[in-house]
């Protein structure tokens, strides 16, 4: 703007000067004015121009920038996991599946307890597990003192797997909801270290079958089988053989609830499915992650836990 009313200053001195008679002098020298004024403004415009490529320039190494660190971000999660070590993974588990999506070499074993022996005794390079069985399966005063867990591949939630249209899932929301409540739920994973992951409990009614219901089923058997794999914290046999975990805990609840005895059967991970469409089992009850397959495939209870999966490897 001021450019513009220098030149406009100049050229209307110029043309006063003009219409009053000063003649070819005063002429001249509105002409001199002018050209002046139309140089600063010229090199007023070549600043400005060279601040434009400045800041340009600036803008791009910034760019460049952002670029070079979100390659880095992307490489660093990406070296996190070696690609080069063979993983004991369980069947059908979801540390199975977290080594597909990251191109993993694995060894397929029957459970996570065997993924774990897997490195304990070399044959193995490093395992996938559970982050809750890691917590008590690995390090100082554990029964693999020799291992550790590093990298979470994934986050994800436990829930109860049912036959698919089963009432059973509702009742078993139900028992989560009012044990929640009253706190004993919360005791129950203090008593085995799952506190933390614990997911909260809202209240829940349950709601029957109106035909071919799961409960009343249950009920008039007297019994509630329990399919489970070998998997502290949630199930495992204690010193006299008794099955206990936080899991088999609260599954021994819901069968008191339901007036029947809790029955535990060690399952093959990969056929759980089956296993309860044949009514070898009435659920699955063992730390059981809410994939898209599982959810399509069962009814399934509300989330109860948090979970990872981790990489687990040998100490250095």
């Amino acid at each position: 703007m001021k450019k513009k009313f220098a030149l406009m200053l100049a050229v209307s001195m110029a043309v006063g000067t003009v219409l009053t008679g000063c003649g070819d002098a005063a002429g001249k020298a509105a002409d001199t004015q002018a050209n002046e004024a139309e140089s600063a403004q010229a090199e007023d415009a070549a600043q400005d121009a060279e601040t434009g490529a400045a800041e340009s320039t600036d803008a791009a190494a910034e760019t460049d920038d952002a670029g070079t660190d979100g390659t880095a971000a992307a490489d660093g999660a990406e070296s996190s996991v070696d690609t080069g070590l063979v993983y004991a993974v369980e069947a059908g588990s979801a540390g199975e599946a977290a080594a597909q999506d990251n191109g993993l070499q694995t060894n397929v074993v029957a459970s996570q307890a065997d993924a774990l022996m897997e490195v304990a005794a070399g044959t193995s390079d490093a395992a996938i597990i559970d982050l809750l069985m890691a917590g008590a399966m690995i390090g100082e005063g554990t029964s693999y003192p020799g291992l550790t867990h590093t990298t979470e591949l994934t986050t994800e939630e436990y829930g109860v797997g049912c036959r698919k249209g089963s009432d059973l899932a509702s009742y078993i929301n139900a028992v989560f909801g009012e044990s929640y409540a009253d706190g004993s739920m919360k005791e129950t994973a203090a008593a085995y270290g799952v506190q933390e992951a614990l997911v909260e409990q809202a209240e829940a009614e349950f709601t029957a079958s109106a035909e071919d219901s799961d409960v009343a089923y249950i009920q008039e058997k007297g019994s509630l089988i329990v399919g489970i794999t070998e998997f502290e914290p949630m199930d495992y046999q204690d010193e006299s053989g008794e099955w206990v975990g936080f899991d088999a805990d609260m599954a021994r609840l819901t069968a008191e609830k339901l007036g029947v005895e809790a029955q535990f059967v060690v399952i093959d991970w990969d056929n759980k499915i089956m296993e309860l469409e044949s009514k070898n089992i009435d659920v699955v009850w063992n730390g059981m992650t809410l994939t898209a397959e599982t959810t399509s495939a069962m009814e399934c209870t509300n989330a109860y836990c948090n979970n990872a999966q981790v990489i687990v490897v040998p100490a250095e």
